[in-house]
């Protein structure tokens, strides 16, 4: 089974949720997928020592056989090459390595090289993976893809999603079996949540929710839930304690052996939605 842990903004607490349910259930598989700004290592703390660098193909431009027919520009959706009377401009930043560009070369003046956008970082056990997208590059959907397709289809595993729910996201819980929606009891919580849900059900993936720093302003949560039969699988207090030790790199699992059952519990309960 794989579990998409996802929230529609950042600061939900998505990362304590994923971590924890990680590291309770025996042998599970924790991948992060925030690759702009990965944080789980804080609190598992792993011992990275595999790092496998992705590398994408863009297009390089051979101008003695380049005519200047313009085929190429036409063709790139992304405007990732413009072509002038004298010379061909390439913007690799811009490229979606669709590959299309060579395709439409009468010449065969484009061809396709490789050029590193960051690296999977992982541990010798397969149980944490991590990937780094280079600075500068702006797509880090292609490290998503090379790392689910390192995740052992006989292991249990949690995809820790990047905040909001724009293409990277939709990337890492395509495939996944339940998604996890990770909110806080605010407006804004309330707001982001409805994007996270409608992006769900599109993909057509169960899901349920935790409310993290539950407190005075779940029953707008709640019936929001309600009214869009969610359930509700989860609080997580709005306490001063968790959020020392959070401060700390501490989950709530390590200090307090409660939280251990609770979510294992919430391991079970997910399990039962996904059997229904």
């Amino acid at each position: 089974m794989k579990i998409a842990v996802l929230s529609g903004k950042g600061g939900t607490g998505k990362t304590t949720v994923a971590t924890c349910l990680a590291t309770v259930i025996p042998g599970c598989q924790y991948v992060d997928c925030d690759v702009e700004e990965p944080n789980g290592h804080i609190f598992m703390s792993p011992q990275l020592d595999r790092s496998e660098t992705v590398q994408v193909l863009v297009p390089k431009v051979d101008e003695s056989l380049c005519t200047r027919c313009g085929q190429c520009a036409k063709i790139c959706q992304f405007n990732a090459i413009a072509v002038t009377d004298k010379t061909v401009l390439l913007f690799p930043e811009l490229c979606h390595h669709c590959g299309a560009c060579g395709l439409v070369c009468p010449t065969g003046a484009i061809q396709e090289v490789e050029k590193p956008i960051g690296v999977i970082e992982s541990d010798s056990s397969g149980r944490f993976q991590q990937g780094l997208l280079n600075i500068g590059e702006p797509v880090g959907i292609p490290i998503i893809e090379a790392m689910k397709q390192k995740i052992s289809p006989n292991r249990m595993a949690i995809l820790d999603c990047s905040p909001g729910a724009a293409c990277a996201v939709v990337r890492t819980i395509e495939g996944c079996d339940f998604a996890l929606l990770v909110t806080e009891p605010t407006p804004f919580g309330l707001h982001d949540l409805k994007v996270a849900v409608s992006l769900v059900r599109k993909m057509g993936i169960r899901a349920g929710v935790v409310i993290n720093k539950s407190g005075a302003g779940d029953q707008m949560i709640e019936s929001y839930c309600q009214s869009e039969s969610l359930e509700i699988l989860m609080k997580i207090p709005f306490l001063r304690e968790i959020a020392e030790h959070y401060a700390r790199g501490m989950l709530p699992i390590h200090f307090n052996p409660e939280w251990v059952g609770r979510f294992k519990a919430l391991y079970w309960r997910i399990g039962q939605e996904v059997m229904h």
